[in-house]
């Protein structure tokens, strides 16, 4: 495999591409603007002659833009920093109880710190609150290979999901193994209408609410399998050969949200 000295966020680019993202759009801000840059070089560059790159005129309409995408069966990306999540939240909340055909990714860079931007927050809150399933990266290694999950994850329970990077992974460069091609969306038919799946009437809201418990139940069980965990058993069985785990209290770093 090819390995490539890669930023976090030209890593969270090529793994869409690799994913066969179709469209991409967003709103300039610090830590998340590289995403769609890096797109935009690769589009110029004849490296993704498929692909639809546009900066929005804000975070809402770039959500939007994406879900109409998503809607058609392509698989479409939008990208913001955590304080423009606040912008698009009206539509994410809608998008989730209506779902989506293809794959459809919100990349939200958080900035703990906060570094450069007006507020901290925290995007695995706002998951949690809108019941949509979040991808936290530790590095740009796993942001790489967690966009291609996040479009899997998202086509299989016809749910948008959230992948979080933080500053210090958006910024931070690594030696990145390129994989290659995943198998492509189902989807690309073109919009169908489907009934009264797009007319968020109340009852039609409670079904899919039952719904989307369901599947975050679902969701729990693909997670439990990924490769992005930190192995804990490992970790006690090499205190345990050196006969010190009852001596000595065992710490655990997570470096997805961006402090120790």
């Amino acid at each position: 495999m090819d390995r490539a000295l890669l930023m976090g966020n030209e890593a969270i680019a090529l793994g869409a591409l690799r994913a066969g993202l179709r469209l991409a759009s967003g709103y300039p801000g610090t830590p998340s603007t590289e995403i769609l840059e890096t797109l935009a070089k690769e589009l110029k560059a004849g490296r993704a002659p498929d692909l639809y790159v546009e900066w929005s005129v804000n975070e809402k309409t770039a959500l939007e833009l994406a879900a109409g995408a998503a809607w058609s069966g392509l698989r479409a990306m939008v990208t913001m920093k955590q304080v423009g999540l606040n912008v698009a939240s009206d539509p994410l909340m809608s998008l989730n109880y209506l779902g989506v055909e293809g794959g459809l990714v919100v990349v939200v860079a958080d900035d703990p710190g906060p570094i450069s931007s007006q507020t901290e927050q925290d995007t695995r809150h706002f998951g949690r609150y809108a019941k949509i399933a979040v991808f936290d990266p530790s590095s740009p290694e796993e942001a790489y290979a967690m966009t291609g999950r996040a479009f899997e994850v998202s086509e299989k329970y016809h749910r948008p999901v959230i992948l979080r990077p933080t500053t210090r992974v958006c910024h931070s460069y690594a030696a990145v193994e390129l994989l290659p091609p995943m198998e492509k969306s189902r989807g690309g038919e073109g919009f169908q209408k489907a009934g009264n799946r797009f007319v968020i009437f109340p009852s039609l809201a409670y079904r899919n609410h039952v719904q989307i418990e369901k599947d975050l139940a679902a969701m729990a069980g693909d997670f439990s399998s990924f490769q992005f965990k930190f192995e804990c058993n490992r970790i006690r069985r090499a205190f345990a050969q050196r006969n010190s785990l009852r001596r000595h209290k065992l710490g655990l770093y997570h470096g997805g949200s961006g402090r120790a």
